[in-house]
């Protein structure tokens, strides 16, 4: 059986209009073999959630700068637990508090990616810990 490509969605959610490390970490995740769809800008959590269940993605890459991050990225991993879709891992980067972060792993965002991280740590974390997922879920 052949290995399956992981595949991912890249989203922008909320009002924030900074997308320039959203398509560097799309741009990465393709050159390392990741299907990857990008949303655009301004997403709702619901557009993101409703375009992640209609291409069967594996994986939610979010990326904040806005300061919306406590409320968006929950409501996110909500709303795939509510689709019966909490088997997609939600994981994220941008501006985020340090102090932060522990929420945001209680609400189900697998990872956060902070300034200065290497797309190189993002890929890692995808190979670790999001293929095994789906090779569990596969077999």
């Amino acid at each position: 059986m052949a290995k399956q490509t992981l595949r991912l969605l890249v989203g922008k959610v909320g009002l924030d209009g900074h997308d320039r490390g959203a398509k560097i970490i799309a741009r990465a995740l393709r050159d390392a073999g990741y299907e990857v769809i990008y949303t655009g800008l301004h997403q709702t959590p619901e557009q993101v959630v409703a375009t992640a269940l209609q291409e069967d993605v594996d994986a939610i890459g979010l990326s904040i700068l806005s300061g919306a991050h406590g409320t968006l990225f929950p409501k996110i991993t909500r709303l795939l637990k509510e689709k019966g879709a909490e088997d997609v891992v939600v994981f994220g980067g941008g501006i985020i508090p340090d102090e932060d972060i522990p929420e945001l792993l209680k609400a189900g965002v697998a990872r956060i990616f902070t300034p200065g991280t290497s797309t190189a740590d993002v890929v890692r974390f995808l190979k670790e810990e999001v293929e095994p997922r789906r090779a569990r879920v596969s077999t």
